[in-house]
């Protein structure tokens, strides 16, 4: 979707009216870009800037709602407005086939309607085909006639991801998928998603405000994942023992485990590096046979399908259910027909510490989740792609406990210059602290040149910048500022454009002839 410059109110003025002492430069106003693609290991858009992606997930996973958020064009200007330039927009194969090889029309233009109205709003698209407990007869994602679950019982947890764990029904389900087996048309399982893929990528190949398709939400093993939790356990027991000296029972183990309440109280003994490597480490095997076998082949094939009809959008690959938590990943680039590495592939990885959807989330240890981010960060600079956290966080309505969690998390975003998509909004999200104090911040958006670190402290409300300019590109850097009226006056030449009905808008920088490196210090008032 073109820039639509009637949908934004331009304004200049000279910057001493409003922030004493400042200069102001007349350079080319903010012009929102109208295509994001991959360079290397970096997003860049169409004008050669770096690019950030700050976004959030927008999902409805009710089959009654048609899998729909509800939010019309206003919703997607008050995205903008609190600095997100994409979403995650989570599509559901239960609505888009809902008969084998029988697409929903009407499903897919109320798809084109919202990613249009982002697309006015300057947000880009990545559409994820999602999943949770791989079907709807249990969650969300397959249609029933593509959940070939053998009539196996469906059993649930504490928690509900537990059933992943538990429910026959729920692995058997993904053994087929991932063997292919065939629907009641004679078409393998895999062989109808990927042609799934196709009609997507072709029906949106020619719209830049969609950027790329996340395969796959987490994608999960099925009944293979039984041997993690005997490795899981063992390994736990051993640290216990060598920690403490005592020898943990089977049962002692199962029921430690068993529930969220004990398993946060289990959680403390890994609340380091090193003991949380010790116990996750014992699944990397596993995991690797997975991700190298029916992972790799399955995105291979969905490639294949959005290759032969798009050449140009990003392909994003998430890491197994598994590697949310840590676990070493084993994904590759998937390839071209030709047998070249596909360059515009991006890693996709989600990041939870294991108190995630527990009333224990803001007791999320600063170590686990560090760990959890160094690992993605080793397997993206082994990748050489860039990162967009496709989800993290799932704070939901917790209360200032976890604000100090989620600034931490927003810290490493930063420190590892990760782009992400927060999961997940929810109406009213925008009034909880953790947005307003952690989510909601100034950031690098556009970048002339190659971003070196930039962070924002929430105790000193300062922004701390640093990038390095070649010299060649005239086009500006742009920061976003939640709360213009707060910034504090400048000694650099800037401009700013105001977003309508808000208090926020973007700081535009031009570049120096010559190039080199830049810093920037903005300061805001309390």
């Amino acid at each position: 979707m073109k820039y639509q410059t009637s949908n934004y109110h331009f304004f200049f003025i000279w910057l001493f009216v409003l922030l004493p002492s400042c200069s102001l430069n007349y350079g080319r106003p903010f012009i929102q870009p109208s295509s994001i693609t991959v360079h290397g290991n970096l997003f860049i858009d169409n004008y050669g800037r770096q690019v950030i992606l700050n976004g959030i997930n927008v999902v409805n996973k009710s089959k009654e709602d048609n899998y729909l958020y509800e939010g019309g064009p206003e919703f997607y200007s008050k995205l903008k407005s609190w600095g997100f330039n994409c979403v995650r927009f989570i599509i559901i194969w239960d609505g888009l086939e809902p008969k084998p090889g029988i697409y929903d029309e009407g499903y897919l233009q109320k798809i084109d309607q919202r990613i249009q109205w982002a697309g006015e709003n300057g947000l880009f698209v990545v559409l994820d085909m999602h999943q949770d407990l791989f079907s709807v007869k249990y969650s969300d994602g397959a249609p029933e006639w593509a959940t070939l679950d053998e009539g196996k019982p469906h059993v649930t947890g504490s928690i509900w991801s537990d059933a992943y764990m538990l429910s026959e029904a729920v692995q058997t389900s993904f053994d087929n998928f991932w063997a292919n087996r065939k629907a009641s048309d004679g078409i393998g399982l895999q062989d109808h998603y990927a042609n799934l893929w196709q009609h997507l990528a072709e029906r949106y190949t020619s719209n830049s405000t969609v950027i790329g398709y996340d395969l796959m939400n987490e994608p999960f093993p099925g009944s293979s994942a039984l041997q993690a939790t005997p490795d899981l356990l063992n390994a736990y027991a051993k640290l216990v023992f060598m920690k403490t000296g005592k020898m943990m029972t089977e049962d002692e183990l199962m029921d430690t485990w068993g529930n969220s309440e004990n398993r946060t109280t289990a959680l403390k003994i890994l609340s380091t590096k090193e003991n949380y490597a010790q116990v996750f480490d014992a699944l990397y095997k596993f995991n690797k046979e997975f991700e190298t076998t029916h992972l790799q082949s399955m995105y291979q094939k969905v490639s294949n399908a959005i290759r032969a009809v798009d050449s140009t959008s990003i392909l994003f690959l998430e890491h197994s259910y598994f590697s949310n938590t840590g676990v070493k990943s084993s994904i590759e680039r998937v390839k071209l027909t030709d047998g070249s590495l596909d360059p515009l592939v991006a890693y996709a990885p989600h990041a939870y510490d294991l108190v995630t959807d527990t009333k224990d989330a803001a007791a999320a240890e600063s170590e686990r989740v560090a760990f959890i981010f160094d690992r993605i960060k080793d397997k993206a600079d082994q990748l050489n792609m860039p990162v967009w956290l496709g989800e993290w966080g799932a704070y939901y309505q917790h209360g200032e406990a976890i604000v100090p969690v989620a600034q931490y998390g927003i810290s490493l975003i930063e420190q590892n210059l990760f782009g992400h998509a927060y999961w997940s909004y929810n109406p009213g999200t925008e009034n909880l602290a953790y947005f307003k104090e952690a989510l909601l911040r100034p950031y690098p958006t556009y970048v002339n040149g190659n971003l070196l670190s930039y962070h924002f402290d929430h105790n000193l409300q300062q922004l701390n910048v640093e990038w390095q300019e070649d010299g060649i590109s005239s086009w500006p850097t742009i920061i976003y500022i939640p709360w213009l009226s707060r910034l504090q006056k400048q000694n650099v030449k800037i401009s700013i454009e105001k977003i309508d009905d808000s208090d926020a808008g973007w700081v535009t920088i031009n570049p120096k002839p010559k190039g080199g490196k830049r810093t920037l210090l903005l300061l805001f008032n309390n």
